[in-house]
């Protein structure tokens, strides 16, 4: 994907970069956000909470403002666990991807999507989701279960 003049790929409009966050419970179940069927992007598919990254923000700024905008909830210790670069719908995207053990106790506000779901692997294998998000909650679940790991 090279640039042109203007700083758009070829494959598109201007690059984007975005912040996403999986919130994970004890049981390695993992918070999906089940988007609108009007989305700009992926309308109706099971995706992860997060977006774009604005200004001078580093991309745990962002996750952390994106958490409080679309879940009403405030992350206290977001952990960066993968950078991927992909093309969705002929845009490139840069995605940081975090995730934090939900404190169990601080009720999730929807605010953005038309439902959210916890979910295992194997159940999310069974929802309408992109490759990559699948592929990426599996390199998540492997993450949250490695050794030694508590959060």
């Amino acid at each position: 994907m090279t640039k042109n003049g203007e700083g758009t790929t070829k494959v598109g409009r201007r690059p984007i970069n975005a912040a996403l966050v999986i919130l994970h419970n004890d049981e390695h179940e993992y918070l999906l956000q089940h988007r609108t069927e009007d989305a700009e992007r992926l309308p109706g598919y099971w995706a992860f909470f997060g977006g774009s990254i604005e200004g001078a923000e580093t991309a745990e700024d962002a996750v952390k403002r994106e958490a409080l905008e679309e879940l009403g909830y405030q992350l206290k210790f977001p952990r960066f666990v993968l950078h991927k670069d992909v093309v969705l719908e002929s845009v490139e995207c840069h995605l940081n991807v975090f995730v934090e053990r939900y404190d169990g106790v601080t009720p999730i506000i929807l605010g953005e999507g038309q439902g959210y779901g916890w979910f295992n692997v194997e159940e999310s294998r069974r929802l309408k989701m992109i490759e990559h998000d699948l592929k990426t909650l599996e390199y998540v679940d492997q993450y949250v279960k490695g050794p030694g790991r508590a959060d």
